[in-house]
């Protein structure tokens, strides 16, 4: 599962993009979903609504990574912390990566941040994520 918060820049995940992922996933027996959000309540609900089936996730931000250190009441800290299920965070800029968790169960498996460069960026987070669900 991707779950993708707003990119005002073009960085955003496009079809062509999505459709090779999910060629990747499928190719690996997987499948791949794309939820994404408009705002952070949208993006700490989509979180917290992860289902306990759900093998692995790669979480981006996109945009509200600001939001997220500004309003931590919002909620995302507590979401990452219950979440029953490994993730990768995705970055097109470092500047967007979210802060360190201090709880290990919170924490991600990686974080990707390859500057400007987003597709590269889910290319590389779900081949780990492929790997880690074989082995």
């Amino acid at each position: 599962m991707i779950i993708q918060g707003p990119h005002a820049s073009a960085g955003s995940l496009g079809n062509d993009l999505l459709s090779h992922l999910q060629s990747l996933a499928h190719a690996a027996g997987r499948t791949l979903e794309l939820c994404t959000c408009g705002g952070l309540r949208d993006f700490v609900a989509r979180v917290r609504a992860v289902k306990p089936t759900t093998e692995f996730m790669l979480l981006d931000p996109g945009d509200l990574a600001q939001q997220v250190q500004v309003h931590p009441e919002a909620g995302l800290g507590d979401a990452l912390d219950k979440l029953a299920t490994p993730y990768i965070e995705v970055h097109d800029d470092s500047d967007a990566a979210l802060e360190p968790r201090d709880s290990s169960h919170g924490a991600p498996v990686a974080t990707i941040i390859i500057n400007g460069d987003l597709a590269t960026s889910y290319q590389i987070a779900l081949g780990i994520a492929l790997r880690q669900l074989d082995g």
